[in-house]
């Protein structure tokens, strides 16, 4: 289920003026989507760094996979945008989207970040609202989606207990599906 208004905005508008465009329009050998009207979930799975250190992170890509397995949930994913990209994106008033079907972070019922290290906070944040979701998570309602983080961040989760809906530590594979 594309979301083709918002690919032609970002085709047409935004992607002309930052660097390395294809990172942002999806496509990649592998790469699933399915129609949202036929699951009973979506999760968009957000790695707070860039696409080319995200792509390459074995664990994304088991969990995606992992996921996809499943008949009644859509898994999509997203990346930290370049400085440039988030500037246009913001400028644009367009919001953080998925690469499988454009869909902005707000309308998925999960998003859920994958915290490798504590750099990666201030990314975390910064896409949450170019995501359209509500910083603090007490500002959040059932209307939002709900926001998890894993990964070995997650081990300390006090810094960001304001920010995440809930922590799942340990390894995705197993917590993941039953989440």
């Amino acid at each position: 289920m594309l979301n083709q208004t918002l690919k032609d905005q970002v085709t047409s508008r935004i992607l002309p003026a930052v660097q390395t465009p294809a990172q942002y329009v999806g496509g990649e050998l592998n790469m699933i989507r399915k129609d949202h009207r036929q699951v009973t979930g979506k999760v968009c799975f957000a790695f707070p760094d860039t696409y080319t250190i995200g792509m390459s992170h074995h664990g994304l890509q088991v969990l995606y996979s992992l996921m996809n397995r499943r008949d009644d949930w859509a898994c999509e994913r997203v990346f930290m945008p370049w400085r440039d990209m988030e500037s246009e994106l913001r400028a644009a008033g367009l919001p953080l989207y998925s690469l499988e079907t454009f869909t902005p972070l707000h309308q998925f019922d999960v998003v859920g970040f994958s915290l490798q290290y504590e750099l990666c906070t201030s990314n975390l944040l910064t896409m949450i609202d170019l995501g359209c979701i509500e910083l603090h998570a007490k500002e959040r309602t059932m209307a939002d989606p709900l926001v998890i983080a894993g990964g070995p961040g997650a081990q300390n989760p006090e810094p960001l207990g304001d920010f995440i809906d809930l922590f799942a530590p340990g390894d995705g594979e197993v917590s993941l599906p039953l989440i």
